[in-house]
């Protein structure tokens, strides 16, 4: 353990009648999205993680450097980690400045040369016409920004953003995600993402940890864990599987896109196409079915070759299946939701090489 470019936890013990025995593995960069229902765990992992709560069997790294083991523990305000809460707390009687600027508070007078400055946070998360604002005078939205900002000039080593939206409503949502996503893309700065709203990690989200009564069920990569059938999200109704493509092609009199992903290309509709932009999409099971020979004249736009990686019975009619992209089903992996009757009577098999029909392409906003 103790490994450069990893954040590497492993926490045990009780709170009252909940019982915390988690460990996991994920990469120091990027988002690392923490998901599973209410009461499973996910806030006290992440403050274990920060410091703030300690049990007796406690172990934290990032990035190769020891935060606590069996004979050690770094308290929070030595471990370089920025925290965001559900609510963004911050002074009512500091302005937005005052507010950023307390995050560097206790630093050194002359931070590292790759550290964030207070400019480049005001820039990324579009504060420059908040500065002089009361918190009193900002929206939900706004607030939650700042607090973000707040967390960055602290210089963390490590960012954990605790359900940072559930607070806010669908529209200020919206508006804040791109923010979040810029953040991601712009900064070396490993992320810990806490959500029970799977739509907000399909946006952020390289990696995943799923959570379960206060253990770790899974943890990969998001696409290896969305179409996994051992896993629980390929079993939901509303099972996805994200991918990120790159644009390869437009067609302006149809305003249709050319995705490219690993093993296939996708077809979408899709406005203020640059080529070479990277796009990140979700197809959902219920949207592809499958056919031992290419359809023809078709409305749908995507009909891939593709092969059948393996098959699950999740139900008396009902079966999960997962595809492999491309003629020799290497490509990138795919859910379809079929019934056991369609099954049987096209024959199906694993190994076999088919088709599968997309019927919908979800653009997600990058």
């Amino acid at each position: 353990m103790n490994r450069a470019g990893s954040i590497e936890a492993a926490f045990k013990g009780q709170l009252g009648s909940f019982t915390l025995d988690a460990e996991f593995t994920a990469p120091a960069s990027g988002v690392t999205g923490l998901f599973g229902p209410s009461a499973s765990g996910k806030t006290t992992l992440l403050r274990c993680i920060a410091g703030l709560q300690r049990f007796a069997e406690g172990y934290c790294a990032v990035d190769g450097e020891l935060w606590q083991d069996k004979s050690s523990f770094r308290p929070t305000h030595r471990r370089a980690v920025g925290y965001v809460f559900q609510e963004a707390s911050l002074f009512p009687h500091l302005s937005v400045t005052g507010n950023l600027l307390y995050g560097t508070r206790g630093r050194s007078p002359k931070p590292p040369a790759d550290s964030i400055g207070f400019q480049d946070v005001v820039t990324l998360l579009g504060l420059s016409t908040l500065v002089d604002r009361s918190p009193k005078h900002l929206s939900g939205g706004e607030r939650q920004r700042v607090a973000v900002g707040r967390a960055l000039l602290s210089q963390p080593k490590l960012l954990l953003m605790d359900e940072p939206l559930s607070a806010l409503d669908a529209q200020t949502k919206s508006e804040i995600l791109p923010f979040l996503q810029r953040l991601r893309d712009s900064l070396s700065l490993p992320i810990i993402y806490v959500s029970h709203d799977m739509r907000e990690i399909e946006r952020l989200a390289e990696y995943l940890i799923l959570m379960e009564a206060g253990r770790v069920r899974a943890a990969g990569r998001l696409n290896q864990l969305q179409s996994d059938p051992a896993a629980p999200l390929a079993r939901e109704q509303i099972a996805t599987v994200t991918f990120d493509s790159v644009v390869s092609g437009y067609d302006a009199g149809y305003g249709l896109a050319t995705l490219t992903v690993e093993g296939g290309q996708f077809i979408a509709p899709m406005a203020n196409v640059t080529i070479g932009n990277r796009q990140r999409v979700t197809i959902a099971a219920a949207d592809v079915s499958l056919a031992r020979e290419l359809p023809l004249r078709t409305t749908v736009l995507n009909n891939l070759p593709c092969r059948i990686v393996s098959v699950t019975r999740i139900a008396t009619s009902e079966m999960i299946v997962v595809l492999g992209l491309g003629t020799d089903g290497l490509g990138g992996r795919l859910l379809a939701r079929i019934t056991r009757w369609s099954w049987d009577q096209n024959k199906f098999a694993e190994g076999m090489a088919i088709y599968c029909q997309i019927k919908s392409v979800t653009l997600l906003a990058s």
